[in-house]
Order: structure tokens, then C-alpha cells, then sequence
């Protein structure tokens, strides 16, 4: 029998079901498309990053469809001190600063080769950039189910905490997104032709 309340049941079957349709949007863009949609959210990424000049990113490596592209991080290390995710047996995101060489890692996952700075390390960053399926108008941020990037956002500071984006494709942004209890909310979303969208 299930722990949960019928309201979270409800609320954990609708984001399985929009996570469903949403990586399968995903898997129908084409290389090229994909290839377009990264130089695009590159350039808004870039524009922002010029004009709020941090000094720290947290940023990830794109894998397959996912907003942003491969080169990601070396496109972000031109212009600031990059930290990666490692993603940790436990699920949780240990870090280590982008010296310009990746490594295979479990899940198709690339990761950075530099020394690990601790599941803390978050907390040194400027701007976190972070992969999302889906967010809303009022920041909530549906990620792949892993709860990995929950965990990372939840020991930010209260104040003032980093300025959190979600990369999203167009069409990502939703009105609402399905919610449970550990979700963490994100600042704002970027996306290939919105720009930055900061949510309430």
C-alpha cells in the first residue's frame, strides 16, 4: 500500500505521464535541429552571462536532446570558472571545476576530470544552470525523476542563494508543472528564442 495521499499520487502520475511526452518531443528533433537550438540557447546564455558577468557557473553537459549541446561547458568556460556535476552513487551531485577535459561516466553521463570539491561546492557558483524537462510560470522544475538536482539546489543559502536557470527548449515553459513536496523551485528559464524568463 502506498505512503503517499491521493493528492500526491495524483500529482506523481501526471508528471510521470508530461515527462513521457516530453522526452518524446525531445527524441523527435532531428541532429540538425538539435544541432540550431544549442547555438541558439548558447547565444542567449552568452548574452546574459556579458551582462551579469559571474565569476562561477554550475553548469552540466548536455547528453542526446537535451537543451544546450555538448560544448556547453567549454562555450561557458571562456568567459568564467565552470563546475560540473559528478553524479555520485547515491544519486547526488558531488562537483569539480571544467579544466577542458571530460570523462565517460555511468548513465551515458560525460563528467569533469578536475579534483571534486565536495556536494557543497554548489553554494560557490554565481549563476547554476540546470537541466530541466519542463518548468513553470511559477518556477517549478520537472527534471528526469532522479531527484539529483533537488537534492543540490535544497543546500543552496536562503540568501541570497544564486541565481538558479533552467535550460528548456520553446514550448518547455508550461503554465504549471505538477509538484511534489521535494521539488525544488528554479529562479528562471532560458531558452533557444524566449531568452531568460525570470518566473514569480
Amino acid at each position: 500500500m502506498s505512503d503517499l495521499t491521493g493528492d500526491e499520487e495524483g500529482s506523481r502520475a501526471a508528471k510521470i505521464a508530461l515527462r513521457s511526452h516530453l522526452i518524446t518531443a525531445r527524441r523527435a528533433l532531428t541532429p540538425s535541429d538539435r544541432s540550431t537550438l544549442a547555438v541558439q540557447l548558447q547565444d542567449q546564455i552568452l548574452a546574459f552571462v556579458r551582462r551579469e558577468h559571474p565569476s562561477v557557473i554550475a553548469a552540466y553537459v548536455p547528453v542526446g536532446p537535451e537543451p544546450g549541446g555538448p560544448d556547453l561547458p567549454t562555450v561557458l568556460a571562456a568567459h568564467a570558472r565552470v563546475l560540473l556535476p559528478v553524479l555520485l552513487p547515491s544519486l547526488d551531485l558531488d562537483w569539480a571545476l571544467f579544466t577542458g577535459s571530460l570523462a565517460p561516466a555511468p548513465r551515458g553521463l560525460q563528467e569533469p576530470t578536475g579534483p571534486r570539491l565536495g556536494v557543497d561546492a554548489l553554494a560557490t557558483a554565481d549563476l547554476v544552470l540546470v537541466p530541466a524537462l519542463a518548468a513553470s510560470s511559477a518556477g517549478i522544475r520537472m527534471g528526469r525523476g532522479g531527484g539529483s538536482y533537488d537534492r543540490a539546489l535544497a543546500r543552496l543559502p536562503a540568501g541570497p542563494p544564486p541565481l538558479v536557470l533552467a535550460l528548456l527548449h520553446e514550448g518547455e515553459l508550461l503554465e504549471t508543472v505538477p509538484a511534489e513536496p521535494h521539488d525544488r523551485p528554479v529562479h528562471g528559464v532560458i531558452t533557444p528564442r524566449g531568452g531568460v524568463t525570470l518566473t514569480a
